[in-house]
């Protein structure tokens, strides 16, 4: 790659330019939106959403995105909390059903 004066351009410069980016990207964060909407003769038959936010995870929690922290499959204390949501309604069952059995 060459720089507008003709000079090329090191592996390192460009890899340090592209790290720059990055940073202000997840920095300040990126939305990105669009629509798809799908029409045979004037009638809708699918319309889709998109919506992609890039930012880093505490410019998310600044913006009030936080969904990872409360979803068992990625977060492991939302994965215990519910673990012992589920240990205390098996409790509440057994308890019932030795109630009913005495």
């Amino acid at each position: 790659m060459t720089m507008p004066s003709g000079l090329p351009r090191s592996p390192d410069t460009q890899s340090a330019n592209l790290a720059d980016i990055l940073e202000r990207v997840l920095d300040k964060g990126v939305v990105i939106a669009g629509d798809i909407r799908i029409n045979l003769l004037d009638i809708e038959l699918l319309t889709i959403k998109l919506r992609l936010v890039v930012a880093s995870v505490e410019r998310a929690k600044e913006m009030g995105i936080d969904w990872w922290e409360q979803d068992p499959a990625l977060s492991s204390r939302a994965r215990s909390g519910e673990l012992g949501r589920e240990n205390e309604e098996l409790r509440r069952r057994i308890a019932e059903l030795e109630a009913r059995g005495a």
